[in-house]
């Protein structure tokens, strides 16, 4: 089934782990400085009236809402142009636009740099359509799982290095270190990849536009269902960004080292969606990703409904492990179902769509769990977002069924086979 021009004397395992090795540092990168945003936001002045959790939110959701526009279009060049340049394209800009930051001024332009860095990163969305254009279809759990332990584990590190660095040095050099670190990564990924790439069918011939491109992949059997469930699943991630270091340091108050904290309560978080996304990543190509999927929803909504009433940060640190956890079985196993439904030679465009959706997720999560904040009180952001994993528990459970999820794979391979055939005849 794999239509997937591709001459490359590179196996996919070297490529898996080349791109894992990349993903780890991209990860600690951004996870260096974002969780600790809302905090630098306090050293900068500004003219608005608005409050910081407020400020937090624009920052964060600036970024995802140029995403949400740009991703589409870098993924859809992916599949015309070659993964590997897009992956260049998205840790350079990340680079840049993240050492800018490190030299604003007002807390305006942080948040225009935030958006500017959306429209040229996406590094996790280029990283997965390069590893799945190359991945055998029944690895495909098994090498998420691996992306995800690169990302997951990136952000384990990240926050850890950041409130040191932060705590020791200020906010710029986090900011420096950062950017040089993501610039590596690129050119790593320039130099140590190899990617002969022949673009696939009507990819080729380019007739086909993007808006036509799109409406076709969405309209595989299953991938509506999939993308509503990862839109979800990002606002639940998300929503907690610009409220969880003031939340530490109402629980912590007069403590100096909020930012360490907090760094601490994240990377354990991390850490165990790393070790969940590698084992049931796995476990998934063996019993189904939708049964990972339903199981994961279930465990991460109702840990953090209690989060809403902790008065200890130890109780923090434990309940936001295990919601950890949860997400770190959501997240590889939906990316794997978005592999399953579709065909390898869309993988830019597929993973384009679905890093749109998800930022989209992002760009309005932190908004409404800023209004939240300020209309009912922080600890009722873990409420809401409670609430949210409910729903995309539901989602999978109704239309991710094992009933479901077969008719969908063999609908959706019947419709690839299909265009594979007219792919050949163009």
């Amino acid at each position: 089934m794999n239509d997937h021009k591709v001459d490359s004397k590179q196996s996919w395992q070297a490529t898996l782990w080349i791109c894992f090795a990349a993903q780890i540092c991209s990860a600690v990168s951004y996870s260096t400085i974002l969780p600790f945003l809302p905090l630098y936001l306090r050293h900068l002045p500004t003219s608005s009236r608005w409050s910081i959790t407020t400020l937090s939110g624009m920052v964060y959701s600036a970024q995802a809402f140029t995403m949400m526009f740009a991703s589409p279009f870098w993924g859809a060049l992916a599949d015309r142009y070659g993964r590997k340049p897009m992956v260049v394209r998205a840790m350079l800009g990340g680079g840049i636009s993240i050492l800018l930051m490190g030299f604003v001024a007002t807390a305006g332009q942080l948040i225009f740099l935030s958006g500017v860095q959306g429209l040229f990163s996406g590094v996790i969305s280029a990283v997965t359509a390069l590893v799945v254009s190359k991945v055998p279809r029944d690895k495909t759990g098994y090498a998420m799982g691996i992306i995800q332990l690169g990302l997951w584990g990136g952000v384990a590190l990240g926050p850890l290095l950041g409130g040191l660095v932060t705590d020791l040095f200020g906010f710029r050099m986090t900011f420096i270190a950062t950017a040089l670190l993501l610039c590596a990564s690129g050119a790593s990924i320039w130099i140590a990849i190899d990617e002969s790439f022949t673009p696939a069918g009507r990819h080729a011939s380019g007739k086909q536009s993007f808006f036509r491109n799109w409406a076709r992949i969405v309209s595989y059997p299953g991938l509506a269902a999939t993308f509503i469930i990862r839109f979800l699943v990002s606002v639940g991630r998300t929503a907690l960004s610009p409220v969880l270091p003031l939340f530490v340091q109402a629980l912590r108050p007069g403590n100096p080292h909020t930012a360490g904290y907090t760094g601490l309560v994240l990377g354990l978080s991390s850490a165990a969606s790393t070790i969940a996304a590698v084992y049931l990543g796995r476990l998934g190509d063996r019993v189904g990703h939708h049964r990972v999927a339903l199981y994961s929803g279930i465990v991460t909504a109702l840990f953090f409904f209690p989060q809403t009433f902790i008065e200890r940060p130890w109780q923090l640190l434990v309940l936001y492990t295990i919601t950890g956890a949860g997400i770190g079985g959501l997240t590889p196993s939906l990316s794997a179902l978005l592999a399953r439904l579709s065909k390898p030679s869309d993988a830019g465009s597929v993973y384009g769509i679905d890093n749109s959706i998800t930022a989209g997720g992002r760009a309005g999560a932190p908004l409404i769990a800023a209004l939240v904040a300020a209309w009912f009180g922080m600890r009722w952001v873990f409420a809401a977002t409670g609430l949210v994993f409910v729903a995309a528990t539901v989602m999978v459970a109704v239309c991710l069924s094992a009933e479901a999820m077969g008719r969908r794979e063999g609908e959706a391979a019947e419709v690839i086979e299909l265009e594979i055939a007219a792919g050949e005849q163009e």
